[in-house]
């Protein structure tokens, strides 16, 4: 599978926020992410909104693919209580990520094999917020048999333990209780930390800054 290209200008990926609504989910003025956008002057980069402005709930319906929105999968109505664990985002309502990749090289590793990984690399791995960010922007990071895991979200349980599900994002088969209506809709869902899955790579980032 080529390389992915790098995301949009960021100017074409600010309007692309803005035609969106995600400016008015997140209580930010328009002219806030064209400023943000015009004032960064680092193309080749992925614009987010921080995760806790707009949740993955409200993200997920915006993706689209074969003209079908995007969804959170039903077991999975804690969506937006997977939060960042070992990853402090910038501390502003806007920020950029560098050199994303969908990890397409560690397909078939599990999470729990993948994460040390990254770490040795020098990478790390997008939260499930940054993960729809970069498919809003490049719909070509969701491909059959290439898709991704974002295991920088994780969820704690009451009893501090972490809960096996982590977070992904691929694309529905139509089957089950997606329903048949949804087939090639993009999907947020989850697979267990050991599981492998030969489709799933580990999206990750060099860096984060505002």
């Amino acid at each position: 599978m080529p390389q992915l290209p790098p995301p949009p200008p960021l100017a074409d990926q600010a309007e692309r926020l803005i035609e969106l609504g995600v400016h008015t989910l997140a209580k930010l003025p328009a002219e806030e992410l064209r400023a943000f956008a015009a004032q960064a002057g680092r193309d080749g980069t992925l614009l987010a909104v921080h995760p806790d402005r707009v949740p993955a709930s409200a993200l997920a319906p915006l993706l689209s693919r074969a003209g079908k929105p995007g969804f959170v999968v039903v077991d999975m109505p804690d969506v937006d209580d997977f939060a960042p664990v070992g990853i402090e985002p910038p501390d502003a309502p806007l920020y950029l990520l560098d050199a994303v990749d969908r990890g397409d090289d560690k397909a078939n590793w599990s999470p729990e094999e993948a994460l040390p990984t990254l770490t040795e690399q020098g990478r790390s791995p997008l939260l499930l917020s940054e993960g729809i960010h970069w498919v809003l922007q490049q719909p070509e990071a969701l491909a059959r048999n290439r898709c991704f895991m974002t295991i920088g979200s994780r969820l704690r349980k009451a009893n501090g333990a972490f809960d096996a599900r982590t977070p992904a994002i691929w694309i529905s088969n139509g089957t089950g209780r997606d329903g048949k209506e949804r087939r090639d809709a993009p999907k947020v869902g989850w697979c267990w930390w050991g599981n492998r899955h030969t489709w799933l790579g580990f999206a990750s980032t060099t860096g984060r800054g505002a």
